[in-house]
């Protein structure tokens, strides 16, 4: 979840800033004020693209030109990536477990053990097994000398691939949201089955930085943002209100949406990328929370509001999806401001700053 590249593009950790509000602010509609999905006019639009856009994000940082591709490189990064995601992830875990369910220790940990979203935690997990399937794979290819790339494209549409039978429980007995059967229970233990959801979006942000050249080229050609908006424009809709696509052929408008949906933000913040440097506050601030995304993730459902009364409103009073996300993000940066505050406390610790936050 760090730029660990020489240069830093700070309209991408603006951005990546931007995303994690999106994040808790989802997280702030649906557990803070006990929306429901499939009434609110707000979760259904924000769930589409903002961890898609969150691992492309992270699969844009994961490529650097500089790595050392040797066994011993290999191995050390494979190693600094699981003490950074792992220890933390388990501390942070038990901790929000012990606050909010101090009654039920032993259960709820083994009920969250057995969901595929370890009760809000699985992120950290998941970009772990990403950044441990991308770096085995870039090992392999660079022993092997291979410089086309096709590896990559090949590797991206077997994810896409995985992921669209997720959506198909019909066609492949293992593509449930929840475990039904013993021979599929390993894939939610293991959260596996998020993986299957998401690698290829991280993957599909690698892709675009390490071809980044020729990849600027393309958003510049004449009438590519327009078409962008055009897909984005008629597959949200469908997926959202229209419904045209039926059946198998449903889950093409929610891979069109959420595709095209991450790459207008992409293209926004790099259109704009003046407004998101350091030197004005709306840049300074989004960076700060984007250089700070993990200890905000980790945090941030200790800090949940419990207002349910606003769910129940927003779900009795549908269509206000402005009033719905205007409201949810402004909590969200509240609750972003405690965590902050916290993570800025237990950073003053030497020992906390490395194991809790990756920070020597």
């Amino acid at each position: 979840m760090e730029n660990t590249g020489k240069v830093r593009l700070e309209w991408i950790d603006a951005m990546r800033g931007f995303t994690m509000i999106l994040v808790v602010a989802y997280h702030v509609a649906l557990q803070g004020f006990d929306e429901e999905v499939k009434l609110s006019s707000s979760l259904p639009f924000l769930v589409l693209f903002r961890m898609p856009l969150f691992f492309f994000i992270s699969g844009f940082l994961s490529y650097r030109s500089n790595a050392d591709w040797s066994f011993r490189g290999l191995t050390q990064m494979i190693g600094k990536k699981t003490r950074i995601q792992i220890i933390p992830t388990i501390v942070f875990f038990l901790a929000f477990i012990a606050i909010t369910a101090p009654s039920r220790f032993t259960e709820t940990i083994v009920e969250n053990f057995h969901s595929p979203t370890k009760g809000g935690y699985w992120f950290t997990l998941v970009l772990l097994y990403m950044f441990i399937i991308y770096y085995i794979y870039e090992y392999l290819i660079q022993k092997l000398k291979i410089k086309s790339y096709l590896p990559y494209i090949i590797l991206w549409l077997i994810a896409i691939a995985l992921y669209e039978t997720c959506y198909l429980p019909h066609n492949f007995y293992w593509a449930y949201g929840a475990p039904k059967t013993n021979q599929t229970g390993w894939l939610y233990d293991s959260s596996l089955f998020q993986v299957f959801l998401f690698l290829h979006f991280f993957l599909f942000g690698n892709i675009v930085h390490r071809y980044w050249p020729k990849v600027e080229k393309m958003f510049d050609c004449q009438g590519i943002i327009l078409t962008i908006i055009i897909i984005a424009f008629l597959s949200t809709g469908d997926y959202l209100k229209f419904h045209l696509l039926k059946g198998a052929w449903a889950n093409l408008s929610q891979t069109l949406a959420r595709y095209s949906l991450l790459t207008l933000v992409f293209l926004f913040f790099r259109y704009y990328q003046a407004y998101f440097t350091k030197d004005r506050k709306l840049g300074k601030g989004l960076q700060y929370i984007g250089m700070r995304t993990l200890d905000i993730y980790l945090l941030h459902f200790m800090f949940l509001p419990n207002l349910p009364q606003i769910g129940t409103y927003f779900n009795t009073n549908r269509n206000n999806f402005v009033i719905d996300t205007t409201l949810s993000i402004v909590v969200a940066i509240i609750v972003i401001g405690f965590c902050l505050l916290v993570s800025n406390v237990l950073r003053m610790s030497p020992f906390l700053k490395k194991y809790l936050f990756g920070r020597s």
